[in-house]
C-alpha cells in the first residue's frame, strides 16, 4: 500500500523563528539550566547576545563558508547557544554523542572533516580528548559545577570569547537547499553514518507537523535530557522549542533527573520506552499493582491518586506526551492511560527527520505507530514488507558515502530498513527490521521484535533480546528489573516460565522460544550493549554472549541463570 504526500511550501527555518522571538520577547525565559538547588536563567535576549558574539568569533577564524563545526557535550544551555551560533555564522552543525570513546570520536571527527569543535559538559574528558586531533580548534563551555570542571586543555574559553568580541549585527538567513546539519546515527550496527539534512527539510517537517505538535499553546515548556545530537530531541526540544518561543529546561544529572523534571513541568515531553518502563517500576515500588488497581476502582480516590502520580512525575501540565525510537508495548501504553497519561507514539528515523507518522490524540489505534503525516508518502515492498518514505524532508544523503546513499535513496524513495504494514486509514504498523529478521534452520523468517513484545506484561523483565540465529529454536536473554533482582530465584523463575508458556501458545512452532537466559549484567551505554538512545545493540549482545548460546540451549531447565 501507499499514501500520497502533499503540502504547500514553507521555508521558515529555526533561524527565522529565533530572530523573531529574540526581537519580540527579549526578556522572556528561554533556557533554564539547573545547578544544584538553583538555576541559571537565560532569556531570549541574553541568548541572542551570546549567540551573536560566538558567531563573530567563528567568523574571525576565517573558515570557508559552510564549514563543518563539531559539538560534543551532554545537554545544557550552551549546547543550544553553540548550535545556533554555528548556524547564523553560515556553517554546518555536526553534533556528536558525549558517550563516545576517544577512538570513536576521532573516527567521526575525521569523517566529518570538522576543524572546530565545541566541548562541554562531559563525564570523561580525559578519555575523550585522546580522540581529538591536535589541529582541531577547541572551544570550551563554561563549567556548570565543581563536579564537572571547565575544560582548559588547549581550548579557548567561552567566557573569554564573550568578554573579547562584539555581537554580530544583522539577521543573515540560509537558502532552503543549504545544509543545516550532519547528524551521525548512533550506530546500532557498524560505523555511524553522517545524515545530511537541509534547512528546507527542517522547515517542511515543522510546518507539516505543527498541528500535531500542539504548537498553539500560550506557554510551552520543554525538558531536555535525551541526547540533543539525536534527531528526536533535536526536533521535539530544540526545533519546536524555538519555533514556539518556549522555555527549555535541562536535566543536571541522572541523580537529579526526577527533581529537574518535576521543576520543569513540561507541556511537551518525549521519552523512549525504556524510560516509561522505569517510570512504571518506580510507581509500582511505591504503590504495588494490587493496591493501585484497588485505588483506581474507587471513583473519588482514583482522581486523587492519578493526579498525584502525574504531579510527582512532573507531567501534570503535559499536553503532548510522546514515545518513539523503539517499540512500545501496548500493555505499557494502556497502563499509563489508566493514570491519565496518554502517550502518543511517533515513528521516523534520522534519514527522514524522525517525522513519518504520529498517533492522533483523538483517534488512537493501538498496535500502530500512528497515522502517516501530511506531506509524507509511504509504501511497503510487496515481497519483503520494507517501508519506504518520500517527502521534502528526506535526507540529502550520507556525508562522503555515495555508495551508501545510492543504496538507501532510490528514485526519491528512502528505504528505511524497517518492515511494516500500512492500513487503509493511513496507520502504520512496524513489525521488525530487515537486518534483524533471520531464517530458522527450516527456512521460516523469525522477527525478534515481535517475540520480545510477548514478554512486555512481565514486570520482572526490564530488558529482553530474542536471538539464536544458529540454534534450532530462538532463545531470549533477559535483564531483570531492580525489584526482581531483590526477589527470590524460584519466584522469578516461575513467573518467567508462565510468561514464556503463554507466548509460545500464541506463535508459530518455529517461533517458539526454547530458553530464557537471565543474565547478570544490565545492558547499558557504558558496556556497549545499548546505544545512547537506549536501543539494544544486538550485534554487541551476540558478540558478548554468543559462545554460550549452544551450552545454554542444551541445558535441561527452561529458565537458565547466568553464573
Amino acid at each position: 500500500m501507499e499514501t500520497n504526500g502533499s503540502g504547500e511550501q514553507s521555508n521558515k527555518t529555526i533561524i527565522h523563528y529565533f530572530y523573531e522571538w529574540e526581537r519580540l520577547q527579549p526578556y522572556k525565559l528561554f533556557l533554564c539550566q539547573p545547578i544544584g538547588d538553583s538555576f541559571v536563567d537565560i532569556t531570549w535576549g541574553e541568548a541572542g547576545r551570546q549567540i551573536r558574539i560566538m558567531a563573530t568569533y567563528l567568523n574571525s577564524l576565517g573558515l570557508p563558508p559552510k564549514s563543518t563545526i563539531g559539538l560534543v557535550s551532554k545537554n545544557c544551555a550552551h549546547w543550544l547557544i553553540a548550535d545556533l551560533a554555528i548556524l547564523i555564522s553560515d556553517h554546518v552543525s555536526v553534533p556528536f554523542y558525549p558517550t563516545l570513546t576517544g577512538p570513536q570520536l576521532r573516527q567521526v571527527l575525521e569523517h566529518s572533516e570538522c576543524s572546530v569543535l565545541f566541548v562541554g559538559k562531559l563525564d570523561d574528558w580525559t578519555s575523550l580528548k585522546t580522540g581529538i586531533p591536535d589541529e582541531v580548534h577547541k572551544i570550551a563551555f563554561p563549567s556548570y559545577s565543581s563536579a564537572v570542571p571547565a575544560i582548559t586543555d588547549q581550548a579557548i574559553q567561552w567566557d573569554e570569547i564573550m568578554a573579547t568580541y562584539e555581537p554580530m549585527s544583522g539577521n543573515p538567513l540560509p537558502k532552503p537547499a543549504d545544509l543545516f546539519t550532519i547528524v551521525y546515527t548512533s550506530g546500532t550496527t557498524g560505523k555511524p553514518k553522517g545524515v545530511m539534512l537541509s534547512y528546507d527539510a527542517m522547515a517542511q517537517a515543522l510546518e507539516k507537523t505543527r498541528q500535531q505538535m500542539v504548537s498553539d499553546l500560550p506557554e510551552t515548556r520543554f525538558f531536555s535530557y535525551l541526547p540533543l545530537c539525536h534527531i528526536a530531541e533535536r526536533n521535539i526540544v530544540e526545533a519546536i522549542g524555538i519555533a514556539t518561543g518556549g522555555t527549555i529546561y535541562f536535566a543536571e544529572s541522572l541523580d537529579t533527573f526526577a527533581k529537574n523534571l518535576a521543576s520543569a513541568r513540561p507541556t511537551h515531553f518525549l521519552a523512549v520506552p525504556r524510560i516509561w518502563t522505569r517510570f512504571q517500576l518506580g510507581i509500582l515500588a511505591k504503590i504495588p499493582q494490587k493496591k493501585l488497581d484497588w485505588l483506581l476502582r474507587m471513583p473519588i480516590l482514583s482522581g486523587i491518586v492519578t493526579r498525584k502520580i502525574r504531579q510527582g512525575l512532573g507531567l501534570d501540565d503535559a499536553k503532548l506526551i510522546l514515545t518513539g525510537a523503539a517499540p512500545m508495548p501496548i500493555s505499557l501504553l494502556l497502563w499509563f492511560r489508566r493514570l491519565g497519561i496518554r502517550i502518543q507514539e511517533a515513528y521516523g528515523m534520522t534519514e527522514n527527520l524522525g517525522a513519518v507518522s504520529m498517533m492522533p490524540a483523538d483517534q488512537v489505534k493501538d498496535g500502530t505507530v500512528g497515522r502517516v503525516n501530511e506531506g509524507m508518502a509511504v509504501r511497503t515492498d510487496p515481497i519483503t514488507g520494507e517501508i519506504m518514505t518520500r517527502s521534502r524532508w528526506n535526507m540529502v544523503g550520507y556525508y562522503r558515502e555515495p555508495a551508501l546513499t545510492a543504496a538507501t535513496l532510490k528514485d526519491g524513495w528512502l528505504y528505511t530498513g524497517d518492515v511494516g504494514e500500512l492500513d487503509s486509514d493511513g496507520f502504520l504498523r512496524i513489525t521488525g527490521r530487515v537486518k534483524e529478521m533471520y531464517k530458522s534452520p527450516k527456512g521460516e523468517y523469525i522477527a525478534p521484535a515481535q517475540l520480545e513484545f510477548g514478554f512486555a506484561d512481565n514486570n520482572h523483565i526490564e530488558q529482553i533480546c530474542v536471538t539464536g540465529q544458529q540454534l534450532p529454536q530462538p532463545i531470549a536473554l533477559v535483564v531483570l528489573s531492580e525489584a526482581a533482582r531483590k526477589n527470590d530465584r524460584p519466584t522469578i523463575t516461575l513467573s518467567l516460565e508462565k510468561t514464556l508458556k503463554g507466548l509460545n501458545q500464541r506463535v508459530h512452532t518455529y517461533e517458539r522460544v526454547k530458553k530464557l537466559i537471565v543474565v547478570k549484567e544490565p545492558w547499558t551505554v557504558e558496556n556497549n550493549r545499548m546505544t545512547p538512545t537506549m536501543k539494544m545493540k544486538r550485534n554487541s549482545i551476540d558478540d558478548h554472549y554468543g559462545n554460550q548460546y549452544e551450552p545454554w540451549f542444551s541445558r535441561e531447565e527452561v529458565v537458565v541463570w547466568e553464573e
